[in-house]
C-alpha cells in the first residue's frame, strides 16, 4: 500500500511490551488530553506504526503487535559501553540521585543528539550504559483510538520542517571514544515532541 504523506494524525494509545508467555506490560500511555500528534511521511513515528495508522479514519480503533525488527530492533551487545564516571558529576560530586542501576538517563553526544541510556553497572571509574532502546528486542503492542486524521495545512508542515521531529533515541556509535556522550543534568528524560511521543520515536518510560 502506498504510504500517504502530509496527514495530520492525532492518536491516544497504550503501548505494551510483550513478555514471555504473551504477558503484556504497559510501557507508555497517551490520552485525549495529551495525545500523540504527528504528520505522516516525515519519519516522526515508527514506519510500521505509521503504516498501520495512516489508512485509518477519525474514531477508528486499533490493536496491533509489531515484531522487534519492525519496532526498536534487536538488542545489540555492541551498544553496551563503559563511559567515564566523571560525566555524571555535579560540582565534583557523583550524581547519586539520578544515576543508579536500572535508571534511564538522558545523554547527549558530541553532535548534539539526545538519547536515553540505561545504567547497568556503576564502577569506580566508569559507568556501564546500555545505549539500546529500552524496548529493543521486544515485541510491542499498540491499542488505541484515532482522535483525528486529516490533511495537514501548509503552516503545520512548515512548522514541522523548521523545528524537526524530535530527538534521536540512539547514539549512533559503537565505541565509547566515538560516542563522546555527556549527561544532561537536571532532565529526567528526552522529550521529543512528546516525542513521544510515541510510537516509537521517542517515549516516556517510567523509571
Amino acid at each position: 500500500m502506498e504510504q500517504k504523506k502530509n496527514k495530520y494524525i492525532t492518536v491516544e494509545y497504550k503501548l505494551y511490551s510483550v513478555l514471555d508467555g504473551g504477558v503484556k506490560k504497559l510501557e507508555e500511555q497517551t490520552s485525549a488530553d495529551q495525545p500523540f500528534v504527528f504528520i505522516s511521511g516525515y519519519g516522526i513515528a515508527l514506519p510500521a506504526f505509521e503504516e498501520k495508522i495512516v489508512a485509518l479514519s477519525k474514531d477508528d480503533k486499533f490493536d496491533f503487535t509489531l515484531k522487534p525488527e519492525e519496532a526498536f530492533g534487536k538488542h545489540d551487545a555492541g551498544h553496551v559501553i563503559d563511559v567515564d564516571r566523571e560525566i555524571f558529576t555535579i560540582n565534583g560530586h557523583f550524581d547519586h540521585e539520578h544515576i543508579s542501576v536500572g535508571a534511564l538517563v538522558p545523554l547527549t553526544n558530541e553532535d548534539g543528539n539526545h538519547f536515553i541510556a540505561r545504567v547497568l553497572e556503576i564502577g569506580d571509574t566508569t559507568v556501564k550504559m546500555d545505549m539500546n532502546h529500552p524496548l529493543a528486542g521486544r515485541e510491542i503492542n499498540f491499542v488505541g483510538t484515532i482522535l483525528d486524521s486529516r490533511d495537514a495545512t501548509d503552516e503545520e508542515i512548515s512548522h514541522l520542517l523548521n523545528h524537526g521531529g524530535g530527538c534521536a533515541c540512539g547514539c549512533g556509535c559503537d565505541e565509547e571514544e566515538e560516542c563522546g556522550c555527556h549527561h544532561d543534568h537536571g532532565h529526567d528524560h528526552c522529550n521529543h515532541d512528546h516525542d513521544h511521543c510515541g510510537c516509537g520515536h521517542h517515549h516516556h518510560h517510567d523509571k
